[in-house]
């Protein structure tokens, strides 16, 4: 096999993990600067936004990564692997406490809804994605998760099912009940706000029922 190159910036995130293997360093930083932001974001939604907590699993997904890189199997892509460890983290997460939901500064800057292009462009507005981030905290855990994994970490039903350890029809069905409730919520949330902000909602309803 040839030897792996120094620059890593345009290698795939398995040949990262190969070079992982292979002690390379600047490979692990290279995945960390792809994957920290999304991580954490998935993992501070999931555990109600206790941000110390989803920091402490953040670290835990990526010193996994950096100390058992052999567990990667090569077949897989990266990217499901990486979230079914933060997935199960979440879960165990659940098992030993009941995580306090802890309402927060609303959606970081680092992650916007990737559905359409004006969906992405309406979730800017700080105060929708705040009105959002509320109505996702009252979501449980299995419809909350597959939400936040479609529609703010754009990940396709596919990789979902295989994170989560589901089947996609099921995948299809908590994705269209938690975007059901949310836009039954927002809707009702919009008539009591400005038409402005009313209309904003108003389509963001519509397009996450499309």
């Amino acid at each position: 096999m040839k030897p792996l190159d120094k620059g890593f910036t345009g290698f795939t995130d398995e040949q990262l993990m190969t070079a992982i293997r292979q002690g390379e360093k600047q490979a692990f930083n290279e995945l960390y600067a792809r994957y920290s932001g999304k991580l954490y974001g998935y993992i501070l939604k999931m555990l109600w936004y206790n941000e110390v907590r989803a920091q402490d699993l953040l670290q835990d997904v990526f010193t996994k990564i950096i100390t058992q890189p052999h567990l990667f199997d090569e077949k897989q892509r990266f990217k499901t692997w990486v979230y079914t460890i933060a997935s199960n983290l979440c879960k165990n997460e659940f098992k030993r406490n009941e995580v306090r939901k802890n309402t927060t500064n609303g959606l970081d800057s680092h992650y916007n809804l990737k559905s359409e292009e004006s969906l992405e462009k309406t979730i800017n507005d700080r105060e929708f994605a705040s009105a959002l981030n509320q109505e996702l905290e009252k979501l449980n855990e299995k419809h909350r998760e597959v939400f936040v994994l479609k529609h703010i970490d754009g990940l396709s039903i596919k990789e979902i099912s295989e994170i989560i350890g589901i089947n996609e029809g099921t995948v299809k069905s908590r994705l269209f009940y938690a975007i059901k409730q949310l836009a039954a919520e927002l809707k009702m949330r919009s008539e009591e706000h400005t038409s402005e902000l009313q209309s904003r909602q108003y389509l963001v309803c519509r397009l996450l029922l499309e």
